[in-house]
């Protein structure tokens, strides 16, 4: 295999492993410097109950992130699955 194939498949697979590390990475995070500890997305001062309530009050998805261009598709899908996850660890 020619060499700079190999490079390429080397770096190819660092930055999958990169994309699977940061995917298991919690997006929502509670640090008491940050909005004095209310869950927020990660890297952000966005509230993760401000998506819950976007979308209570029959917004989009893309009503919300247009409002927090901070928070990413990926970052809102991503705590959307880990709280569904948690609330089915509690149920069950």
């Amino acid at each position: 295999m020619p060499v700079f194939m190999i490079s390429w498949l080397v770096q190819w697979a660092v930055s999958a492993a990169k994309v699977k590390e940061a995917m298991f990475e919690p997006v929502i995070m509670s640090d008491p410097d940050i909005m004095s500890g209310t869950p927020c997305f990660r890297g952000t001062r966005v509230p993760f109950k401000n998506l819950i309530d976007y979308l209570e009050g029959g917004h989009s998805l893309g009503e919300f992130l247009g409002q927090f261009p901070t928070v990413t598709r990926e970052m809102a899908v991503q705590a959307l699955e880990e709280a569904k996850e948690s609330l089915f660890a509690r149920i069950g």
